[in-house]
Formats: structure tokens, sequence, C-alpha cells
């Protein structure tokens, strides 16, 4: 797909199609008006005649505008002028685009583009759009015998309204572009079966993306685990016969005195449930348990290829969680890298089992921030349903940040509690913690345990097991939240080069001093 932007006049564009907008009422954009005029009221008579009424999403192809150099002029829906938000525009932009690719046009020019959207920029319009193109032509049948034909729709210019915001517009592009790309990776990873998408997969899709973009990367085996003590993380994979891997990946774009940013993804490539075993229906939808590591690789070459001015490593533990006569069993105590014991009450809590490890291992870094990023709980699917990811964090400003980040890109998280009092649903008798706390508050006590490896650091969590992927006839990875994570670490580049000021350092929420026989989780994970 070949992108460009420019800016001129409607009624000049030698184009297979203009894209113009139509708001409720039948009242036309600046462009689409221009291309009125210079059809002496063509529109605006087709218009009246009640062929479109502006409707969000609704469209109309027109051929043979009189006057225009164009084949043809594509009405796109706009609804009400003043409701006209960050929603609307992708419903816009997504319906253009759905008739453009059914009616085989090869090229558009989209003046959508230069739509006023409520508080957004045109920096924002031009880098939404390009995603909205990428997931319109995404399509993955790359394990089907015959592969469907491409989509024709080669070319798309994407309009601004002076010569003066062109280099924005190519900036944005560029930054939608590497921000689509990251998520039409963690799409491809999460989709890809479990047969395939191994933990050796994931560790060999690392190597490569160090070898192209320059980055760093150690793959840890299960001897190198066991000599650091990972001990919570091992229990889960031991009885696949797939090995375990700890994935290390640095991208390095800032000085080395500049704390690094670590991303930290559970690679669940399988989730059976082990022992307690899930329920056959559905249960394929267990490759989708390592999204959490296919967004951390999706982010960071996202970065990678925006070359931000941060030092960002990803960490991913990554096994299969299955059942054997060798797999961890309930009431199984096992000792995690921290030296922490936990009582393993539920094999099918075995995502933060491998966090924990990896949590704990992220502190060699002195990081500046870590963010987990998981598909963890099905309690956060009934709390949030399949709109906002889960996200709870030690620090009331991390949360913000991520929060605001999701706003801006259209991914959106919901801060949750992270309160002492949930603490106690993790005591065990027999362990330091047990891994799960019952089905009240399931995801919170998930997080309350991830919290207990995460005290040395600033740390947020991101349950993304409702937004991960759909189920249904639209199943598949959603690349989310891709998106949140890119505009967050955006946003962090901009503080490090003085765009923004700094955020902000105030006292940590979750600050607790667990005494000995404390411990805290949640009810199964998926």
């Amino acid at each position: 797909m070949e992108f460009s932007i420019k800016s001129g006049s409607p009624e000049k564009q030698r184009s297979a199609c203009v894209v113009v907008g139509v708001f409720d009422s039948r009242k036309l954009t600046l462009a689409a008006d221009l291309l009125d005029r210079i059809s002496d009221g063509y529109i605006s008579d087709i218009l009246r005649r009640g062929d479109l009424d502006g409707k969000l999403g609704a469209t109309l192809l027109l051929h043979n505008v009189p006057h225009t150099l164009c084949d043809r002029v594509l009405l796109v829906g706009l609804g009400k002028e003043r409701e006209f938000r960050d929603n609307e525009y992708h419903v816009a932009v997504r319906s253009a685009l759905k008739t453009l690719i059914e009616t085989g046009s090869p090229e558009a020019v989209l003046y959508l583009t230069e739509v006023p959207v409520r508080k957004r920029e045109i920096a924002w319009r031009i880098e939404h759009a390009v995603q909205v193109v990428y997931e319109a032509l995404y399509r993955f049948d790359r394990m089907k015998s015959k592969q469907e034909e491409p989509r024709r729709l080669r070319k798309l210019t994407l309009s601004v309204s002076r010569r003066s915001e062109l280099s924005l517009g190519e900036e944005a592009l560029h930054k939608g572009q590497s921000i689509a790309e990251g998520m039409n990776l963690a799409k491809d990873l999460g989709n890809l079966p479990g047969n395939v998408c191994t933990p050796t997969y994931l560790a060999d899709t690392a190597k490569e993306m160090a070898e192209k973009f320059g980055l760093q990367c150690k793959i840890m085996e299960r001897a190198d685990m066991e000599k650091l003590g990972m001990g919570s993380f091992l229990s889960v994979g031991k009885a696949s016969t797939e090995p375990p891997k700890l994935i290390e990946l640095q991208y390095h774009g800032a000085k080395k005195d500049v704390k690094p940013i670590v991303l930290v993804g559970k690679g669940i490539t399988f989730d059976s449930g082990g022992i307690s075993l899930k329920p056959g229906e559905g249960m394929d939808e267990m490759k989708y348990d390592m999204c959490g590591a296919a967004t951390v690789l999706g982010t960071i070459q996202a970065a990678a290829q925006m070359k931000l001015p941060l030092n960002i490593f990803a960490l991913i533990p990554t096994c299969e969680n299955m059942p054997a006569g060798n797999a961890s069993k309930p009431g199984d105590v096992v000792t995690s890298m921290s030296g922490q014991t936990i009582e393993i009450l539920n094999t099918d809590a075995e995502g933060r089992l491998i966090l924990c490890d990896a949590l704990t291992y992220a502190e060699r870094f002195e990081p500046d921030t870590v963010v987990d990023v998981a598909t963890l709980t099905g309690a956060c699917v009934i709390a949030l349903g399949h709109v906002a990811t889960g996200l709870y964090a030690n620090q009331d400003s991390l949360a913000r940040e991520l929060a605001a980040a999701g706003e801006d890109a259209a991914d959106r998280a919901w801060h949750m509690p992270l309160w002492d009092e949930y603490q106690d649903q993790l005591k065990s008798n027999f362990a330091d913690m047990a891994n799960i706390g019952g089905r009240p508050g399931g995801s919170i006590t998930a997080a309350c345990f991830l919290s207990r490896f995460t005290k040395n650091y600033d740390w947020a969590h991101l349950d993304i097991a409702g937004t991960a992927w759909k189920s249904g006839k639209d199943k598949g990875a959603t690349g989310r939240p891709v998106p949140m994570l890119s505009r967050f670490l955006i946003g962090r580049a901009d503080q490090l080069e003085g765009r923004v000021p700094m955020r902000g350092r105030p006292k940590r929420v979750h600050e607790i001093e667990m005494d000995e026989g404390e411990s805290d989780a949640h009810h199964d994970e998926n």
C-alpha cells in the first residue's frame, strides 16, 4: 500500500476517486462544497433528491461528476457536525475504505483528513486514518492452501488543508504506519496456531527483529532460568514438550545513562489450563494467550521504526501450559526468583507465575518504568467487557499517563483499584502467598499478586484478556494495546526531548510491606 500527503483542491485531482464528507441535513464539508460549485450544484442536487442524508457511515458513489478530473466522487456521511469526534471520525474513514475496497478502486484521495475533529489536530487525523486503512486491508490467510486475492486499493493520498502542514503530515504518516505495522505483527503472531507459534517461534521472531532493526537479543533457555532461580516460571512449562524461553530484546535509542522502559509480555503460546483443565468449548482461543508477548514485540518494532529517543527493553517469558504426569498440581509450592514462595491453588492461573519471575528479572536493568501486558484474567472481561483494557499501577501518575495515551490512541484503558484490602485474599497457610484469591475481584487480586514483585520500580499492569482478540465470526487478534503503548512511548520521548513537561513523581499509591505469609491472586485466567 502506497501512501502520500498532498495539499490541493479536490476538483483538480486526477484520481480514480476523491472522497469527501457530508454532515447530516446534507451540509457539505469544504472539499465537498468545492466539488459542488465546480459541478454547478450537481452534488447538492443529488442530495436534495434524498440519495444520501449524511447519516454517519453512509456512502454514495458518484460517477462522472461534471467539470472534475477524477473518475468518481465518494460521498461519506459524517453525522452531526457538532458531534463529530474521535469515534465518528474512525467510523467515517472505515466506511470510506470499505466502499473503496468493495468497488475495486485502485487509488483515491481522502479529504476526510481535512474535516475538523473536536480537540484533534491534523497530525492525529492523518495518523489514525493510516491505522484505519491498515485495519481495513488486514487479512490473515497464510495458513490456507488458497490465499485471497489482494485488495485492489494500492494508493491512498491523504489531504491536508495547507502546504505548511505537509511536513507535519509526513511525520504523522510515518508514525501511523509504524504503529499499524506493529499491530499487524501482533495480529499475525496471535492468529498463528499453537503448533506453529511456539516459544521457539517467538524467540526466532525476536532474533529476526533484532537483525532487521539493529536490536540486541538474548534468548535464555531452561538451564539459564534454573540458575537464576525462576522456579515459578519453570513450574508452568515443565509438562510441555516445547522448551520454555525467556526472550530479552533491547532497543537503544537514547544515551546509555537514560534508564530504560521495560515492557514485559506474557507468552503462553497455548494454555490448556494444565491439571486445572479448561472446558473444551472455546479452548482453541487459548492460542491467543501469548498476545501480551505479541503486543510487546509489535510495540518495540514500532518504536524502532519511529527511532524514538528512548531505551526500551522487552522481556517475554514464554512456554506452554499443558497437562501431563509431571505437570504442576494444585497444592504444589514453588519458589520464585524473588525468594517468595507460592502455593499453586489453580494451575490455570499460570500467567502470573511466569510474569512474576520476569518482573523480578527486570530489576537488574534499574528501569525507569516497567509495564507488563497479559491476557491474564477472565474476570477482567466480566468487569470491563471487550471495550477497555484493565489498567493497574503502583503510581497514580503512571496510570493517568497510560490512560491518556489510550484515549489519544483510541485504544482505551480503565484505571482499576489496587488497594491493600484485596491483598488478604491471597493468604496461604503453606506459602508466602497463593496464586489465586477466589472469584471476587479476580482481576484485581491477580494484579495484587504481581505487585508483590514490583516494589523497587514504577510499574503498571495491563490486563488485555477482553481486548486482545475477538471471538465469533470476526474471530482474530486485534493488535491491541500496541497503539496505547506506542503513544505512551511517544509521549515519553517528547518529555525526554523537552517538547512537553516531565511528569511528576508523587508517592506511590500501593506501597505495602507484607508480613510473612501475606499473599494475593485471583480466579482462573481465561
